[in-house]
């Protein structure tokens, strides 16, 4: 088994083999682990087995959980994702020929451990000497199909950008990337032109002196060279203090009056005319919304276990899990273009719910001997009974910092929870 974490893992005849153990962890484990186990258990004994499956302990599920690699999550969204994006697959959404994805960062609140503490760090809030464990998660992520196509959860000091460029091995040719302003810089922008990455990157006004002097100038868009910062060493660089990389900004006029600035390696002006970048860069919005709904509706926050390894399992398996429900609703677009002919709105599958249709079903869906196209066929009826309406032009504000020094976030909802 490539997954384990040890060569002599799972060789013994427990209670719980690595499939099982495996299986478990895939069942959105919310609750107290005792009620998680009992529930899975009497679901496996009256739909698959007929009493066959032996009951363990959270102690023993505990000790098992060690011996798996967290890798083998990301090995199975990699198996969607490749099954996904493939040349006889030629509904996938895109844009001007792009692939649209997005980057972003955002702060995961962890266990008050002293082995997270250490590995991840701290976020220090207003009493002095007291904070929370956070680690930092990036995502690479296709707003336009809803697929996470890589996800990283790091150390609290490791920065934004770093974190972004390990998303590079799934990058592809006709990917248009699109970044907030923190990821603003020569140096980012140089990896993607080498790698012949297009980019799309919100600036500060106040950037440098270039984007200064365009936004004082009043154009809508210009092609210009931007140079690397001048105080630092270039030792380990592929470029000097006297190379330049050729950019266009994009002047971007918010309703209230607000001016946004954009920096894309799209330059030509034909192919891409300045007004398209404004809805272009909102589409950037995707990744929130998945934050959201990792955080929000399938509660990663909500960790089963206080180790680094357990961390890293619960994380890449909301991801996966994620990943499983988009593909599954994607499926359902045909089906949904149908029932949503004559009325006023157009309607989505509710995530919220479908997360909670998951919840035991997903056993079914993963164990081999469970009858799929009926399971799947269940699924299905279920998302499509249980849609709510899309309405457009409805405006958010964002709230920097909402969840930066709170253990479990306090949120406004309009929705019960589902798992």
């Amino acid at each position: 088994m490539k997954f384990k974490m040890k060569e002599h893992d799972f060789t013994r005849n427990r209670k719980q083999p690595f499939s099982a153990t495996l299986l478990f962890m895939f069942n959105l484990l919310r609750k107290s682990l005792a009620i998680e186990i009992d529930g899975f258990v009497r679901h496996l004994n009256e739909r698959l087995f007929s009493g066959s499956t032996r009951h363990f302990t959270p102690s023993a599920f505990i000790q098992n959980r060690k011996k798996i690699n967290p890798e083998v999550f990301n090995h199975l969204s990699d198996v969607i994702i490749d099954n996904f994006y493939t040349a006889e697959n030629d509904s996938l959404a895109c844009l001007n020929g792009f692939r649209i994805l997005a980057v972003d960062g955002s702060r995961i609140t962890l266990p008050n451990t002293l082995e997270l503490k250490k590995h991840y760090g701290i976020t220090e809030n207003q009493y002095k000497g007291s904070g929370i464990v956070q680690a930092r998660a990036s995502v690479l992520y296709d707003v336009l199909n809803e697929v996470a196509l890589d996800a990283v959860l790091d150390k609290l000091s490791e920065g934004e950008p770093s974190l972004a460029l390990k998303h590079a091995h799934r990058w592809k040719a006709n990917d248009l990337i699109i970044y907030d302003r923190g990821y603003a810089s020569y140096d980012f922008v140089n990896e993607h032109v080498k790698s012949k990455i297009d980019c799309l990157i919100r600036v500060k006004t106040t950037y440098n002196s270039v984007v200064i002097a365009f936004v004082a100038g009043g154009k809508k868009s210009i092609v210009t060279e931007i140079s690397p910062t001048q105080n630092r060493s270039f030792k380990d660089k592929d470029y000097t203090k006297d190379s330049t990389l050729k950019v266009r900004l994009l002047r971007i006029e918010l309703p209230g009056g607000e001016i946004e600035v954009l920096m894309t390696t799209l330059l030509d002006s034909k192919k891409h005319p300045a007004k398209m970048f404004k809805e272009l860069y909102f589409l950037r919005w995707g990744i929130e919304t998945f934050y959201d709904e990792l955080k929000n509706k399938l509660k990663v926050e909500h960790f089963t276990g206080y180790s680094q390894r357990s961390i890293q399992q619960d994380f890449f398996c909301a991801i996966f899990i994620s990943n499983l429900q988009s593909v599954m609703v994607y499926d359902l677009e045909e089906e949904l273009s149908t029932q949503n002919q004559g009325k006023k709105y157009d309607y989505k599958v509710n995530t919220n719910l479908s997360y909670g249709f998951l919840k035991n079903r997903i056993i079914d869906l993963l164990w081999q001997n469970a009858p799929l196209d009926k399971v799947f066929r269940e699924l299905e009826t279920l998302f499509l009974k249980n849609t709510i309406p899309i309405r457009n032009n409805r405006t958010n504000t964002r709230e920097v910092g909402k969840y930066r020094n709170k253990m479990k976030p306090i949120i406004t909802k309009n929705q019960k929870d589902a798992i």
